[in-house]
């Protein structure tokens, strides 16, 4: 057994990969497991509804923002309410800033360290420090796209971590016009580093073609959220699945009774629950959530660049569904251009102004679902409450708990591609690590617990012996 420490993962949460031989040295079985025990569920039990946005925001500090509007969504049914029209586009405007925020922490500094500098190149240096040093004006632009992100975030909340804004029944404050002038004034330079970014990844993108082919590309479903036109979706609509082909193949379902169609398995190898497509059962019912999944699920997206860019997207699939979990990557950021353009028409609406940003009730429900797309993938959170609104029952299923079947048959995917022997090589290890990174997980915030963040891989015989294991350690 040989431990190699290597000091940057770039990957949020503990996760431990095992790898299986069988007789005649080839793999046998591949699974990623996430080593960190649940906890949210259990102790937001006997808290007041109220207090959830605020509680749930912590479940992470990379997406906050998504636990916080799904809870207040979740409010908002138990209170049989619906925010007032300002405040509902406020809480829209706070998402577009968290998918600009999170894509662009996703893509600049987790990922294009193995894109722009290779995947076999100095572990040492491969990392957002020598990115830098390298290509300083692409490092220097990733910072700024994303400081732009989470400055929308500080101007409604006012806080880029953890803001106790959304509640409830709509918003605690509106948006002052001195920071909507702030917003305006920056985004042309946020747009511009967007479509730099965008073009870069297109024209670099036949390098990449060993990994696009081996990085989770299987054929698979989809699930998103779609508006009622079809049309890309990031806050509110139904939900859709489809496959590899693009067919629909259940269109219109209520995300409030997502338990009808969706299942939650369980394995002893894994804290992260198994979510699966019911009809299928389990694991055949495997489908992907996140950027990808909202591109190949929706009939459009609604704003011109974004448009263009999908059109591009598309037609490498000639019309199909992209079924390469390494484009995941592409999809962010032709998501990071929509939100963008979104965030643009939200900034030239007076109404964002108003200060009717809140609608007060009581308990009219004691159950609520609340579901919008983070942007992971689609976000639900479940409440069960008594008279007094206090919380008896919680189930929350997040973004990168939709994907585990997904990560897991990448994982197996990369290890019967790129294993060679007995031995965890530098490479291996890396594109492991970078197929999972493709999905961007965060998996305390799939298992709602906080901690380090190293890869463990475990390379086992036949017999079970261990042959070869690394860690990359925090």
């Amino acid at each position: 057994m040989r431990e190699i420490k290597v000091p940057v993962t770039r990957i949020e949460g503990h996760g431990l990969i095992t790898i299986a031989l069988g007789r005649g040295g080839k793999v046998n079985q591949a699974r990623f497991h996430v080593t960190e025990g649940r906890g949210f569920e259990r102790f937001c039990r006997g808290r007041t509804l109220w207090e959830m946005p605020g509680i749930t925001a912590r479940i992470c500090g990379i997406c906050p923002v998504s636990h916080l509007l799904c809870s207040a969504k979740a409010g908002d049914a138990i209170l049989a309410v619906r925010p007032p029209r300002p405040a509902d586009k406020l809480r829209r405007l706070m998402n577009l800033g968290q998918y600009v925020e999170s894509h662009a922490l996703s893509f600049f500094h987790l990922s294009s360290p193995d894109l722009i500098l290779g995947w076999d190149s100095d572990p040492k240096a491969r990392n957002v420090l020598g990115l830098a040093t390298t290509h300083p004006q692409l490092a220097l632009d990733g910072i700024r796209l994303r400081a732009y992100g989470q400055e929308i975030i500080s101007s409604l909340g006012e806080k880029r971590v953890h803001p106790a804004w959304a509640a409830p029944g709509g918003v605690r404050a509106p948006l002052a016009a001195a920071a909507r002038d702030r917003l305006a004034a920056k985004l042309p330079e946020a747009m511009r580093i967007a479509q730099d970014a965008l073009s870069l990844y297109e024209d670099k993108m036949e390098n990449w073609a060993d990994e696009v082919a081996t990085f989770g590309n299987f054929p698979s479903l989809f699930m998103s959220l779609v508006g009622e036109d079809g049309a890309w979706e990031h806050y509110e609509g139904r939900i859709r699945f489809v496959d590899a082909e693009r067919r629909i193949v259940a269109d219109g379902l209520d995300p409030a009774r997502y338990p009808e169609y969706i299942g939650e398995a369980v394995e002893g190898w894994s804290y992260l629950k198994f979510p699966y497509f019911q009809r299928d059962g389990y694991p055949d019912g495997l489908y992907r959530v996140g950027p990808l999944a909202r591109l190949n699920c929706c009939d459009r997206i609604g704003t011109p660049l974004a448009d263009e860019a999908l059109t591009r997207f598309r037609a490498t699939a000639d019309g199909k569904a992209v079924t390469s979990s390494f484009h995941y990557h592409w999809a962010r950021l032709i998501e990071i251009v929509a939100a963008l353009e979104r965030v643009q028409g939200y900034l030239d609406d007076p109404e964002i102004l108003s200060p009717r940003v809140r609608a007060e009730a009581g308990v009219n429900e004691l159950v609520g679902v609340g579901v919008h797309e983070a942007p992971r993938g689609t976000l639900f959170h479940h409440y069960w409450v008594n008279e007094d609104g206090v919380l008896e029952r919680v189930n929350l299923i997040v973004s990168t708990g939709h994907n585990n079947l997904a990560m897991n048959r990448t994982v197996a995917q990369i290890a019967h591609h790129y294993l060679e022997g007995t031995m965890v090589s530098e490479g291996l290890l890396n594109r492991l690590e970078g197929g999972i990174r493709a999905y961007d997980p965060c998996l305390s915030c799939s298992v709602h617990a906080v901690g380090r963040m190293p890869l463990r891989v475990v390379l086992l015989g036949p017999d079970g012996e261990v042959l070869d294991e690394k860690v990359r350690d925090a």
